[in-house]
């Protein structure tokens, strides 16, 4: 195996102000450590307490998806990884960044929405959330593309930003960004 300039790699997380970054099989128990992790940070940074909140809030819900959705998918550990990142801009916000495998028909349709709520305003955005809220939900009820992709929206001072790249002629890699 070819050896890892790990100075090199600090160096490009320092420059790009990337203060946490996870890549493999997201668990339950990891979810909750690197959240742990997180809260500490942003207390240490001195982050407002509305934006600790919202960045944790929307950590908590972009890695607790791609649990979800890999869960009940069927993938296995591989299929399952994901990438994770928690950085700051230029202007000092905070930018909450995953990715991971998808079928590419879920995909398609999740940046779909994505776009949707896009051309939503913050009042827009309320409404939709409401709606969602009101909606019945059933256990036969497809989840994804909800209330908490509504509250990401809300919560981000940017519209969401998705991408997909392919990887098979099934399968994509999904990410999403938000900004706060």
């Amino acid at each position: 195996m070819e050896s890892i300039d790990i100075f090199a790699l600090r160096e490009h997380f320092n420059s790009r102000q990337i203060l946490l970054c996870f890549n493999g099989p997201i668990s339950r128990s990891l979810i909750e450590e690197i959240g742990n992790a997180l809260k500490n940070y942003l207390q240490a940074d001195n982050a407002q307490p509305s934006a600790a909140m919202d960045v944790f809030g929307v950590y908590v819900e972009m890695t607790q998806n791609i649990r979800h959705y890999a869960l009940a998918r069927g993938y296995d550990e591989k299929d399952s990884s994901a990438t994770v990142i928690v950085a700051r801009d230029a202007e000092g916000r905070y930018l909450v960044e995953a990715c991971n495998q998808v079928e590419k028909s879920d995909g398609e349709a999740l940046l779909a929405r994505i776009e949707e709520l896009a051309t939503m305003d913050k009042t827009g955005l309320k409404a939709a959330y409401k709606t969602q809220l009101r909606l019945p939900r059933t256990e036969e009820a497809a989840s994804g593309a909800g209330l908490g992709l509504i509250d990401m929206a809300r919560k981000s001072v940017e519209p969401l930003r998705g991408s997909l790249a392919p990887v098979s002629t099934t399968r994509s890699f999904f990410s999403l960004r938000a900004v706060i």
